[in-house]
């Protein structure tokens, strides 16, 4: 619960900035640009701590970052969505159902039918109009998984395992060079400080920060989570500035809320890369020096994190 709400908090505040810098004008249609958290940096940059981090602060961060992309491609479906299809959304939605009645009622777990019937949902969903983004996500909800031991043997943690290197050494990159080339000209200085940009590196920087703790701290005062043993709200907003660290998502936004206009693109890819950049070297040099683990906690990192004990809300650490 915890990285669910601090997720709803970092996209809450920073689409609220956004919106207050743009209000009423052409670019806002960006609001979902600062909304998003690139997982792989995020976490890349916590990796270079290490064992000065906690532990259950990279499984905060992870949920939340997973948990923030899911967030944002449900804006980019409903808010970024053209002319609506509702005859072929019928079909990628009834192609969804047969997946998961694969799954759940046929107990079928070899990988081809979810694959054939995962590339169906894709064209069935892109001719409905609605990014075919969502096809991978519900596809990824429709493969079969195992929470025990024997997960190995899943068809989830296979295809998972096909994936890995051909995403992270070949799509991902593909991806970061064909959409991030900014060309930077004469009144590059006057661009960032337009409303569009602001409205990004605010977002980014302050936005993604205030929103995950405040959200966090308001859900562990209501009651509704607790910290994990090993954590304290210097770690929450630590891993709040990272999460600041927008890059791939919210450039992919852009070229969704921006089309045709080369110009705001350009202006909004150079805000996102400096706030990504000035949020994750925050982030970084926060929780390298006030980042360590609480000095009266067991092991974090042999802990088994589903059983043990939470701080109440009102403990001191």
């Amino acid at each position: 619960m915890l990285p669910i709400v601090a997720a709803a908090g970092g996209i809450v505040i920073p689409a609220l900035i956004h919106f207050l810098f743009n209000r009423g004008t052409a670019t806002q249609a960006g609001i979902g640009i600062p909304m998003a958290t690139d997982i792989a940096f995020a976490l890349g940059v916590l990796a270079l701590l290490g064992s000065r981090v906690p532990a259950s602060l990279k499984v905060f961060l992870t949920a939340l970052a997973v948990m923030d992309d899911l967030g944002a491609i449900i804006v980019i479906a409903v808010f970024y969505t053209a002319d609506l299809s509702f005859l072929y959304l019928l079909g990628a939605f009834a192609v969804f159902a047969g997946l998961l009645a694969t799954n759940r009622v046929l107990r079928n777990i070899s990988l081809w039918p979810y694959l054939l019937g995962g590339a169906l949902m894709w064209f069935l969903m892109l001719k409905s109009g609605v990014h075919a983004t969502i096809a991978g996500v519900l596809l990824a909800f429709a493969i079969p998984y195992s929470s025990t031991e024997d997960d190995v043997t899943s068809p989830s943690h296979r295809l998972e395992h096909v994936l890995h290197k051909p995403v992270a050494f070949l799509i991902l990159p593909v991806f970061a060079l064909a959409n991030t080339g900014i060309a930077i000209g004469a009144g590059w200085a006057q661009e960032l400080l337009s409303a569009n940009s602001l409205g990004i590196l605010l977002g980014l920087v302050l936005g993604k920060p205030v929103g995950i703790f405040l959200f966090s701290f308001g859900a562990v005062l209501l009651g509704l989570c607790r910290l994990p043993l090993d954590l304290s709200w210097r770690h929450v907003l630590g891993a709040g500035l990272l999460g600041g660290i927008g890059f791939t998502m919210s450039i992919f936004i852009t070229n969704l809320a921006y089309t045709g206009a080369a110009g705001v693109i350009n202006a909004s890819k150079m805000a996102i890369l400096l706030g990504s950049l000035v949020a994750g070297t925050l982030g970084f040099l926060w929780l390298k020096f006030l980042g360590a683990p609480l000095a009266s906690d067991p092991d974090t990192e042999t802990m088994d994190f589903d059983d043990a004990p939470l701080r109440n809300p009102g403990t001191a650490p």
